[in-house]
């Protein structure tokens, strides 16, 4: 339980700037629109049916959106803008804070007795006066309302940040959805409820200080915030040492192999952030944008995804193909294979394959139609899934994708009969599944291998410091790693996986 709160300080500090942040670009811009809305109706009903709309949009998709927008804009503004992490989290939740507040304020402003304002009028003032003396002062207290429910909104969502590389207390949630670590899950959870209600309890004090005009009360609760923000900027200040970005895909592997890079960059003298929890399709593009500095992908990945091969030649051919392609067409540098595989391998409850004779995948020809295909998130819209449907003409009577997690708790309660299992996991052996031969090679290999960003592919520091990782790590001691932090009982964290595999391979800094 200590190993998991331990990281809520430092992703709570990165949670409040961003919802803090966010929420204060909703206010300015909420803030425009309700005064221009208060000289034009037909401004304010274009500006409330906007962010109506965008409220309508899934925050996790319009989260993911920026993503592509930004990294268009690039192309327009230079490399400069960060398509990755606080910037597409930074807008995506601005857009969300808007609605409540502009809401309230346009009804504030309209429900106002006009005797106030023709008194107002009648002793002189000019619309400027009147705005800022008369009508700001009586709409204050709904406006705070609005603001109240912006930022509880603008807390919960900041959690899906994650998704896009931005630290947030969703770190938590996602790794401990992904690992099965319910600890992590819970750390996350109440961490992000605690904090939304005392931001609204803050704000609540702040709104009753306005309604009942006690300016100690107002400052004093907005001056704890800004207390909050000012303690969360402290591990941002100038540091000596040089800061590099780690990069992981969503699963345990990915985590641990992520922590053994940071331990040897560490080492180095690097400081060292982590972006986890990212799809293949955005970590890769983040790594040749250099919005990350190194990661660890796979080479049947990169070969079928991005090269778009259909091809299957033998393991190194892939392997040397995905480092002659990834360097001549984004300046990308393959450092070279961590020495073990993890391919997606069909798998079944051993009883079941042997219960109906199952050893290849050209066995399930005949009977998949009455079976249910489990898979990961991204495997059905993956190419990998079109080649294998090709080569032995497949037709599963279901296919539902799932977290990781649930796809082994899936197979285990029945509700799959076959599943994509990476090779490299060790529930495989923990839960007694039949890997089924691929007798028509139809999926590539997947050697795992240390992918470096164009602009430290040159940095002699950097990749001296990763050269021990280098055809180090044995798909035994791998699996081994994985099982500790992927199995129900006595279950470990990733960090301590990875000094467990560190010391075992002898290769700890």
């Amino acid at each position: 339980m200590s190993a998991a709160w331990s990281r809520v300080p430092e992703l709570l500090a990165q949670h409040l700037l961003l919802s803090f942040a966010a929420l204060l670009v909703g206010l300015v811009v909420s803030l425009i629109l309700i005064i221009w809305s208060a000289r034009s109706a037909t401004v304010a009903r274009f500006a409330l049916g906007f962010a109506s709309l965008i409220q309508t949009i899934p925050s996790l998709a319009l989260l993911a959106l920026f993503y592509p927008i930004l990294l268009w804009m690039r192309g327009i503004v230079g490399e400069g803008l960060p398509a990755l992490g606080f910037l597409p989290s930074l807008l995506a939740l601005s857009l969300y804070a808007i609605l409540p507040i502009l809401r309230n304020g346009v009804t504030g402003l309209a429900n106002l007795d006009p005797a106030v304002r023709e008194a107002a009028d009648g002793v002189g003032m000019t619309p400027r006066q009147r705005l800022l003396m008369v009508e700001a002062p009586l709409v204050a207290p709904v406006l705070m309302a609005g603001i109240r429910t912006s930022a509880v909104w603008v807390i919960g969502a900041a959690t899906l940040s994650t998704t896009v590389g931005q630290p947030s207390l969703g770190d938590l949630i996602f790794t401990g959805l992904q690992t099965q670590n319910w600890t992590l899950v819970l750390a996350g959870c109440i961490a992000s409820a605690l904090f939304a209600l005392g931001v609204d309890a803050l704000l609540g004090i702040a709104e009753h200080g306005i309604r009942v005009r006690k300016r100690w009360m107002a400052f004093g609760s907005l001056g704890v915030l800004l207390a909050g923000v000012l303690v969360a900027l402290v591990p941002m200040l100038p540091s000596e040492q040089k800061t590099v970005v780690i990069g992981a895909k969503g699963f345990a592997e990915q985590f641990i192999l992520a922590r053994v890079i940071g331990h040897h960059l560490e080492d180095a003298g690097y400081r060292v952030e982590y972006r986890e929890g990212l799809g293949s399709a955005v970590v890769f593009g983040a790594l040749k944008n250099n919005d990350i500095d190194v990661y660890v992908d796979y080479s049947g990945t990169v070969w079928t995804n991005y090269m778009h091969r259909e091809d299957v030649p033998p393991r190194p051919e892939i392997v040397d193909g995905v480092s002659d392609w990834v360097a001549s067409q984004h300046g990308v540098r393959m450092l070279g294979a961590l020495g073990f595989e993890n391919a997606y391998a069909f798998a079944m409850l051993g009883d079941d394959a042997a219960r109906r004779g199952i050893t290849r995948i050209s066995d399930l020809r005949g009977i998949a139609q009455e079976m249910t295909l489990g898979t990961d998130l991204e495997f059905l819209e993956r190419p990998e899934w079109a080649a294998v449907r090709r080569a032995y003409g497949l037709q599963f009577g279901d296919a539902r994708p799932y977290n990781v997690t649930f796809m082994y708790r899936a197979i285990a309660s029945g509700q799959a009969d076959v599943i994509t299992a990476f090779s490299s996991d060790g529930r495989i052996s923990a839960q007694n599944l039949k890997v089924l031969e691929d007798d028509r090679g139809a999926i590539p290999g997947y050697d795992a291998i240390l992918l470096v960003a164009p602009r430290r592919a040159d940095d002699a520091k950097f990749t001296a410091a990763l050269q021990p990782l280098l055809g180090a790590i044995p798909v035994d001691a791998m699996r081994e790693a994985n099982y500790m932090v992927d199995r129900e009982d006595d279950k470990k964290s990733f960090e301590y996986a990875a000094r467990w595999l560190e010391e075992k391979l002898g290769i700890a800094p």
